[in-house]
């Protein structure tokens, strides 16, 4: 490819125009009107970068309501805070959406956060308040309070004079709200359609009264797949009595994904919570030990079933060689079907005959694995037992076959466990990313000793003979 091609693809960097515009000497007016030319992401990324000056100098320029935007999207907002004095900091988290506000207000040590929550106006602070009040756990938690709502009844002409007058507060307008005359929520109109319609339309002809919603007291991880699956821009929240308390919206949706996707990953690896980069020591500590302690103790549960087949072992050393071997392919295969299962559960329109289909596919992929890695199991190690250990032909690949064989019956296991246990979690309503990757690879071992050891004592040592 040409250089002025590549040149053409890469991506502009606006790094240096934005410092130069903040640092310049301008009046406010002049550099305001440069820095619209720029989002405000670009924006909050360079400031971040400058001194504490060059901030202070930005926001007077840019204004409260352009300064509560670029707060949205700095990494670590408690020092910034902390460079603005008490009453301006307020104001910002007054502009703000109060989900937002809530995020910001949540990095904040005590004092400060007291200091804020003080001098925030009392409609602000109800809204930030009411969304505190939910589990994190919950829809309710992750809840915007910027939408545009009408009541039904009106005229084309009224329905779009209240979105004008509800769009200077509100800037989520890409859909309307409409609830009847007790407040309850009645359906949503398309703006697209809105503006569209001619005069003499009728408003109700308009709303889409099957509009999907959520109670903000549904858990998230519940009802995420849902939300999903809708791909609407926003997706309204209601309460107990089907009042509009806030709306969910595509961007929050994407985080919440991401966070249970990481929540799941970190379960999956025996934490009970996603670390984060700069997490503090005792807190990483404080996450994986728990895990770790249970681990230990079913660790000691293994090595005690080992123990029951010292016999095995003091006749027939040979079969230690191969022990890890069969221990790794059982717990691999569980933390496999254990993601797959994972997955498939979340589904919540999953039927007890489709999950019950997903157990024997397991089962059968287990059986499929294991028949075919038996096979090349048996065909290596009885090589290796025969030339490599100089042992006698028929040792050899008796001692193969009963490995073989070890691994198609703790594959088969494996994978139906992997499936079982979070489907049995899920059942009592613990979340399935419990059954960890870990746990599941140590109970795998126990039941791959115990299937190994016994397979060689019984055939290899009662039924053929062998020793040494």
């Amino acid at each position: 490819m040409p250089d002025e091609e590549k040149i053409l693809m890469e991506r502009p960097d606006y790094e240096e125009e934005l410092i130069s515009i903040i640092q310049s000497d301008e009046s406010p007016e002049v550099i305001r009107e440069r820095l619209d030319d720029y989002h405000d992401n670009d924006i909050a990324t360079v400031l971040q970068t400058l001194t504490k000056e060059d901030r202070l100098k930005a926001y007077r320029i840019l204004g409260l309501e352009r300064v509560s935007e670029l707060f949205t999207y700095y990494d670590e907002v408690a020092q910034y805070i902390d460079e603005l004095d008490v009453e301006i900091a307020a104001d910002i988290l007054e502009t703000m959406d109060a989900d937002e506000a809530v995020d910001i207000l949540e990095e904040l040590d005590e004092e400060k956060r007291a200091q804020l929550t003080r001098r925030i106006d009392k409609s602000s602070m109800e809204d930030i308040a009411m969304i505190q009040s939910y589990d994190e756990d919950e829809i309710g938690s992750r809840m915007s309070t910027n939408f545009i709502v009408i009541h039904t009844g009106l005229s084309i002409k009224q329905a779009m004079r209240e979105l004008v007058a509800q769009a200077a507060e509100n800037d989520n307008i890409s859909t309307l709200y409409v609830v009847d005359d007790q407040e309850a929520f009645y359906g949503a109109i398309d703006l697209k359609d809105l503006i569209v319609a001619r005069q003499g339309s009728n408003l109700e002809d308009l709303i889409m009264t099957s509009y999907p919603y959520v109670y903000a007291t549904e858990q998230i991880a519940e009802c995420i797949e849902e939300l999903r699956d809708y791909s609407e821009d926003s997706i309204p929240v209601l309460d107990d009595e089907k009042k509009i308390l806030g709306v969910i919206t595509a961007n929050e949706l994407v985080d919440v994904v991401d966070e249970e996707l990481g929540e799941d990953y970190a379960k999956l690896a025996g934490l009970t919570a996603e670390e984060d980069l700069n997490e503090p020591l005792k807190n990483s500590v404080r996450k994986r030990l728990p895990w770790l302690v249970l681990l230990l103790c079913l660790g000691l549960v293994v090595s005690s079933v080992v123990g029951v087949f010292e016999h095995v072992v003091a006749q027939l050393p040979l079969v230690v060689l191969f022990q890890s071997m069969v221990l790794d392919m059982a717990g691999n295969t569980g933390t496999q079907t254990l993601a797959v299962t994972i997955r498939v559960i979340s589904d919540t329109e999953l039927t007890a005959k489709q999950k019950f289909h997903h157990v024997i596919k397991e089962m059968r992929v287990g059986m499929t694995n294991g028949f075919l890695l038996g096979i090349v199991a048996c065909l290596l190690v009885g090589f290796y037992i025969t030339i490599a250990k100089g042992k006698p032909v028929m040792m050899g690949f008796a001692t193969s076959a009963c490995i073989g064989f070890s691994l198609l019956v703790t594959m088969i296991i494996s994978s139906s466990l992997g499936s079982l246990i979070p489907m049995g979690f899920k059942k009592i309503g613990v979340d399935p990313a419990v059954a960890s990757g870990p746990l599941i690879t140590t109970i795998n071992d126990m039941i791959a000793v115990i299937t190994y050891y016994g397979l060689s004592w019984i055939f290899l040592i009662n039924l053929l003979g062998f020793s040494g």
